[in-house]
């Protein structure tokens, strides 16, 4: 299979690291481009793979394209699939906010087939969260090899493109969310002593540990909780404060927040 990445910054770059390191594809079946030629050719070098700088040529022989820029620079790119990529090939978008019609707009074609995905930044280190919608139409096949490929860097979730703004109050936006309960929980440490550094390692540890015995033991986390939270214990005394000062309301309307916030953007 061959894949073209148009976009080489740091979304593109970790899927593009993924889906090789994976050995999805293979380096010579790589092409990147980049607005900025010299993040192409410096991904390319790293990965084995070819860069260029001319979009048409990038796509000519592609099977599947990543379409891995800032929204407001979609125009042109989608312009240049439109002219060269062979029909029967899928594109898939990680611009945050277009839409799945906005992208076929763009491109202007019906024989290709179209997937809009939401990735976070944990994507980087290979644990991602990613959500997947398709456009009408497209293989069963093809969904599955999209899916597979997006899967090495993290889970992938396909879901009705209504819920896409969901996903990026959740999983999108929550990686920000989980930075500022590791920060705020390092210094609940410094407060009461510990050194800062010590504070931050054990912050993030319960952090990870938590998330990945919850994912490994398939429990709902109230069981994780209700097992660690002891009659009169320090864990219920200190829960007993978070629900005082609101900590999981507050939560689910960031969500909330985020999610109305990403459809209003996205002004589809």
């Amino acid at each position: 299979m061959n894949l073209t990445v148009l976009g080489a910054g740091k979304m593109g770059e970790a899927l593009t690291r993924g889906i090789v390191k994976a050995g999805f594809v293979q380096p010579e079946q790589l092409v990147i481009t980049d607005i900025v030629p010299e993040l192409a050719k410096s991904l390319a070098a790293a990965l084995g793979a070819t860069a260029m700088t001319d979009n048409k040529a990038a796509v000519q022989q592609a099977d599947i394209v990543i379409i891995a820029v800032k929204p407001k620079d979609i125009a042109a790119p989608c312009r240049d699939i439109a002219a060269a990529l062979p029909p029967g090939g899928a594109v898939v978008s990680i611009a945050a906010g277009i839409t799945l019609r906005q992208l076929a707009a763009f491109i202007g074609r019906d024989d290709i087939a179209l997937a809009r995905v939401m990735p976070n930044t944990p994507c980087l280190v290979g644990a991602g969260a990613i959500g997947l919608s398709f456009s009408t139409g497209v293989s069963a096949e093809l969904r599955d090899t999209i899916a597979r490929m997006l899967a090495t860097t993290g889970i992938v979730e396909e879901l009705p493109e209504s819920l896409l703004d969901a996903v990026t109050g959740l999983s999108g936006s929550g990686p920000a969310y989980i930075a500022i309960l590791i920060e705020a929980l390092a210094d609940g440490g410094v407060l009461m002593g510990l050194p800062r550094a010590t504070a931050q390692r054990l912050a993030a540890q319960t952090v990870y540990g938590m998330a990945k015995m919850q994912i490994e033991t398939g429990q709902h986390p109230a069981q994780i909780k209700d097992a660690v939270s002891s009659p009169g214990g320090t864990t219920i005394t200190a829960l007993s404060v978070l629900e005082e000062r609101g900590f999981r309301s507050a939560l689910m309307a960031a969500v909330e927040a985020a999610t109305l916030r990403s459809k209003a953007l996205s002004g589809d």
